[in-house]
């Protein structure tokens, strides 16, 4: 992972996507030392979103998992939220 000052990105910002783009490069942008935003490739990009999406998937089962299958009638339900 290259860290890349601000100032310097401004100047040739197209230098740091061709890095990323054509040279699989992660970029990070830093601001007073500090890294504050990345610039990663598209297949990067797919990755994370499959990983976010896996997260999901797992903590959907979970919930699913701990919830009980006992049905509320709809009129007990109705009575219940003052309906």
């Amino acid at each position: 992972m290259t860290e890349v000052a601000m100032a310097k990105v401004r100047k040739n910002f197209s230098d740091a996507v061709n890095r990323v783009a054509y040279g699989k490069e992660r970029v990070v942008l830093t601001r007073r030392g500090k890294g504050f935003v990345a610039i990663v490739s598209m297949e990067d990009l797919a990755l994370i979103d499959a990983l976010e999406n896996r997260i999901d998937l797992e903590e959907a089962r979970k919930v699913l998992a701990d919830t009980t299958d006992k049905a509320v009638p709809w009129e007990k339900a109705k009575k219940r939220l003052g309906l």
